[in-house]
């Protein structure tokens, strides 16, 4: 953020790996969330007493869609987050390659790398679960986003 360069560049660093930790907690949330509706008798249909009873205050079967969408929206989101740091660490490298002081560790970065595509897949999974109640149009479009998102990470 521009209002952040008067402080520390550790401190920033520090900063935004809490930002994305924050992010990723909150998007494997959104997976825990789509999983205990499918989970749920209400996921699969009225249970037994034909009560509607949802693990989570609001959440109806035709809600599955919607979380699903909302959850692919914010792992792309954190995709973008990804690659837009990769870009800064290429950037940083080459610079070094000038003379500019580069000691960014490349941990951090390949755990993010690590933590997103384990939430993809755990992501891609629930969909396939939830392939029948996404219906023939929306689950492709759902898998081409998918492949999207991981073969972006790894081409860069």
């Amino acid at each position: 953020l521009p209002q952040d360069h008067h402080l520390p560049l550790s401190f920033r660093r520090r900063q935004e790996e809490l930002k994305f930790g924050v992010v990723l907690q909150r998007l494997q949330h959104r997976v825990r969330e789509i999983q205990a509706l499918q989970d749920s008798p209400v996921g699969k249909g009225p249970g037994q007493d034909g009560a509607k009873q949802s693990p989570m205050p609001g959440a109806a079967p035709q809600e599955l869609p919607t979380l699903i969408l909302e959850a692919v929206k914010e792992l792309e989101e954190v995709k973008q987050w990804v690659l837009k740091r990769i870009q800064i660490w290429k950037r940083q490298q080459q610079l070094a390659g000038n003379g500019a002081v580069f000691e960014e560790n490349l941990a951090p970065l390949q755990k993010r790398c690590e933590d997103l595509v384990e939430v993809h897949f755990q992501l891609q999974q629930q969909v396939m679960v939830a392939s029948s109640e996404l219906g023939p149009e929306l689950l492709p479009r759902l898998l081409e986003r998918f492949n999207e998102v991981l073969s972006s990470l790894v081409k860069r």
